[in-house]
């Protein structure tokens, strides 16, 4: 199943942050954000629905925040086409907190967000399993866990659901290690992107959705899977956790 293009002016939008974060900043934000069905989801499934406080952990050069700032420019826009019919409000977002442990990535977020956003946007350079995560009522890890032992999964976990608000959600993108080809293809991809981001290849510690389900149970949250579409080739699911 293949999901309805994001709209240009979204797209067209959301880049526009990295123009002054340089050509690769930018055109890598066009690529990811007009080709990665997990943003598109996030605004189509109102997944951080009426979330004011986003906290994103791993959060690479910030492009949910990107997102998240032209998806306001876009359902405000008079224009026909601008926002998909169908969609839900996107989030009122007040305040974004990045945390990412790549010094280049940081670099390109804090150029890319150092004028004035409408919200409040902070880039912060640490390890999640270390950084103060504040009181979100939103947070989002996409792709980041299964580069970190089972242990530190549990414990970021853990924190995550001591700092969430009473209502707060957890919004996951994790790989289904029970799907066969479709795991192996998408290690190897994170595998080759730590490679080129980090320089070194990591060892990766990949769980089923099952075992994330269970985890996340143990831990006090309730789970929905969400299957993202043109994801065929991948084992990726889309998880929105809430506290229990």
């Amino acid at each position: 199943m293949r999901a309805p293009p994001a709209p240009r002016v979204l797209l067209r939008h959301a880049s526009a942050y990295y123009r002054p974060a340089g050509r690769f900043a930018w055109h890598f934000a066009q690529g990811k954000l007009a080709g990665d069905p997990a943003f598109r989801t996030i605004l189509a499934e109102g997944l951080l629905a009426e979330r004011q406080d986003v906290l994103d952990l791993g959060a690479g050069q910030a492009l949910l925040a990107a997102w998240l700032l032209a998806a306001r420019t876009a359902y405000a826009s008079e224009h026909a086409g601008d926002w998909p019919r169908g969609w839900p409000a996107p989030p009122p977002l007040r305040s974004y907190t990045g945390i990412e442990i790549n010094p280049q990535e940081v670099r390109r977020a804090r150029r890319a967000f150092a004028h004035d956003t409408g919200a409040a946007v902070r880039i912060v350079h640490a390890d999640i399993g270390e950084a103060d995560y504040g009181t979100p009522d939103a947070v989002v890890l996409l792709d980041v866990l299964h580069y970190s032992d089972f242990r530190t999964q549990e414990t970021v976990l853990q924190r995550v659901r001591a700092a969430l608000v009473a209502d707060g959600v957890l919004v996951m993108r994790i790989g289904d290690a029970a799907s066969g080809f479709g795991c192996g293809l998408s290690k190897a991809v994170d595998r080759t992107v730590a490679l080129a981001r980090r320089g070194r290849w990591l060892r990766l510690h990949c769980r089923t959705l099952r075992q994330w389900q269970q985890l996340l149970a143990t831990l006090g949250f309730s789970t929905r899977a969400i299957q993202m579409p043109d994801t065929t080739a991948f084992s990726n699911v889309l998880l929105l956790a809430r506290r229990t």
